[in-house]
């Protein structure tokens, strides 16, 4: 009897730890950043194009709008994909994509600038649990990027 409610409590426990990862808010505050100038996590987990990032941050002869509005458009299209908060506007957008079958959720940022007569694009993708990604930020912004020919 004792081993049976020991079982029950744990299942219960990791259906709620699962409920939690799969429904956890993602506060803007803490989410929402510059991506060109964004501190790095220190974790395996992440993947930044900007300045000192994993690959140097892009330039493009487009307005900030134009290529943010193109971005937005790939990054919608994917399964699992909602925008945060920010705006083509703004000249920034954060957006969380959630994996398939357990919904971890991964931050996306997004930061353009005017840079002469183009636009600088910057982008921050990371996990916001656990220790690796398995390399899915890095293929998820590489996938981005090729979508839009700018790899």
């Amino acid at each position: 009897m004792i081993k049976r409610t020991l079982l029950i409590v744990a299942a219960g426990a990791v259906v709620a730890g699962l409920g939690y990862i799969r429904f956890a808010p993602m506060d803007p505050g803490v989410w929402h950043v510059d991506a060109a100038t964004a501190a790095r996590t220190g974790k395996p987990n992440d993947y930044l194009v900007a300045e000192g990032g994993d690959r140097p941050a892009i330039t493009v002869p487009e307005t900030v709008e134009a290529v943010l509005d193109r971005l937005d458009a790939v990054a919608t299209a994917e399964r699992g994909v909602t925008r945060l908060a920010g705006s083509a506007a703004e000249g920034r957008v954060t957006y969380v994509q959630r994996s398939k079958l357990m919904g971890y959720p991964d931050a996306i940022s997004v930061s353009a600038t005017q840079a002469g007569e183009g636009t600088t694009l910057s982008i921050y993708s990371r996990s916001r649990f656990g220790q690796s990604d398995l390399g899915v930020n890095e293929a998820r912004v590489e996938r981005w990027l090729e979508r839009l020919n700018l790899n």
